[in-house]
């Protein structure tokens, strides 16, 4: 049975004061499943007080006994990956092996990251006068409020919260109302793992409501987000207001560069896989692919083969390899897209319409001659519309690649080393991987620069946004 879904304040599932909730609805028939709970100003307050409480007590227990904890609820996520995979499917559309890749992934994360934490050294600077310690130490920077999306219900926020956690941070999560039970799993899981009352506080409701409430708020210390770069440029402005620290993960529109020495079949695999995995509502998914002239047609034709392999249907059929969109919006913007697209003169190779009468599916599409005016040449598709074309030499290739004002994720295809290392070095991204997928994994950074945002949700750098840097100077007596 999919649970409906409570808020989590100081350590308590709890309905909303008002009573409120909002429907649940399963995207690949569009029934009510459930309801989650709807945050009113009531319920932010006390949540706000319980972070407060919480920061007081968390950031006294040592980063050992912090990384306990968390070891704990990394293993309890594991134990219950494939009941957690079930309801995210339910509410999400993924395919469940891809609904219990992410579970399983998030205890790997927690684990990382609380091991991590025990690392936040730091350290004596040599002093010019005798009888001078000269400290810098590393200091939990407060209570967090964190803004999470639907397209990776736990993914996104167990990044945030294990950052937060390792550090001694407590945390106020604003998690998705069109997929809340999963993320409410994950903070289950953090208190059945002992993490204290009050640390951990999990709220849904209108978003800009509860952003524009929590982000002034004095109780408040940092802000990270996940989302849109129209919204993250608001929510960073808000922030900025009154000087609270930000991490902004938001929209992508990763370049695919395809060399003419490229294993064609390698990339078209891995390509492929990674631009409809989730339905293609991924912000690093592959979404301009730049294919070298001599080895266009052959990529075209392959990658064709590929995305007609692909079976539509209900995640929770193991035949599936391909979910539903998480929403009817998502679906409109595809149709958006591709009227504007056609308009423009682009060709339609396969796909481009929606599947069924019933359920959120869209057929995975491919486009060519795709103009640079086509709005999907220029905004975000999120969603299994990949779009192929020619370039002539490396230069015409970075480009195209560094076009637009999105910076997040690229991607490149050689046998050249030498051609790999210069692609690298010229695409303005914040990740790049060649010749594999090789992006998101618990110890690397993962951030974006330019309109794809700044800051990192991975790797060391991601807990330095969770701490403040003090320096002290003490003449010893």
């Amino acid at each position: 049975m999919y649970p409906s879904t409570q808020l989590l304040i100081d350590g308590k599932w709890t309905p909303a004061a008002s009573g409120r909730t909002i429907p649940v609805l399963n995207p690949a028939n569009e029934e009510q499943i459930g309801t989650v709970a709807h945050a009113g100003k009531e319920d932010l307050d006390r949540a706000l007080a319980a972070a407060k409480k919480g920061f007081e007590k968390w950031r006294k227990v040592s980063p050992y006994d912090r990384a306990k904890i968390m070891r704990k609820a990394a293993d309890l996520m594991r134990a219950r990956a494939d009941d957690i995979a079930k309801v995210m499917t339910t509410e999400q559309g993924k395919p469940l092996a891809q609904a219990k890749i992410e579970t399983m992934l998030a205890g790997d994360i927690i684990d990382w990251f609380g091991e991590e934490g025990r690392r936040t050294y730091g350290r004596v600077v040599p002093a010019r006068a005798e009888n001078v310690y000269q400290l810098v130490l590393k200091e939990p920077v407060g209570p967090v409020a964190a803004f999470t999306p639907w397209n990776f219900p736990i993914n996104q926020i167990v990044r945030k919260a294990s950052a937060a956690l390792a550090t001694g941070c407590s945390i106020i999560a604003k998690c998705p109302e069109e997929t809340p039970a999963a993320p409410a799993a994950l903070f289950q899981a953090f208190l059945d793992a002992g993490v204290p009352d009050g640390v951990v506080n999990l709220v849904y409701g209108v978003p800009a409501e509860i952003s524009e409430y929590l982000i002034p708020h004095p109780v408040i210390r940092k802000i990270s987000f996940t989302g849109s770069t129209a919204v993250g440029k608001h929510l960073t402005s808000l922030a900025g207001k009154h000087m609270k620290r930000v991490t902004m993960e938001l929209g992508g529109h990763a370049p695919a560069i395809v060399f003419e020495d490229a294993d064609l079949d390698q990339a078209v695999n891995i390509l492929s896989m990674n631009k409809y995995r989730n339905a293609g509502q991924v912000c690093i998914a592959p979404t301009r692919f730049l294919v070298q002239q001599p080895v266009y047609e052959k990529f075209v034709e392959k990658f064709i083969a590929a995305s007609k392999a692909l079976k539509i249907g209900d995640g929770m059929d193991p035949a599936t390899t391909m979910g539903p969109l998480c929403h009817a919006r998502r679906v409109d913007a595809m149709e958006g897209f591709m009227a504007d697209a056609v308009k423009s003169g682009a060709k339609v190779q396969m796909g481009g319409k929606r599947v069924a009468n019933k359920g959120y599916f869209f057929e995975p599409t491919v486009l060519t001659d795709v103009p640079t005016s086509a709005r999907v040449m220029n905004e975000e598709p999120f969603g299994p519309i990949s779009m192929i074309a020619p370039f002539k030499d490396f230069d015409s290739a970075i480009k195209e690649a560094n076009r637009l004002e999105f910076g997040l994720a690229a991607y490149a295809y050689t046998r050249n080393t030498k051609l790999a290392t210069a692609v690298g070095a010229a695409v303005e991204s914040g990740m790049v991987s060649i010749n594999h997928h090789g992006l998101a994994l618990p110890e690397v950074p993962f951030g974006g620069m330019k309109d794809s945002g700044y800051g990192s949700e991975g790797g060391s750098e991601a807990l330095e946004a969770y701490l403040n840097t003090k320096f002290v100077s003490q003449l010893s007596m």
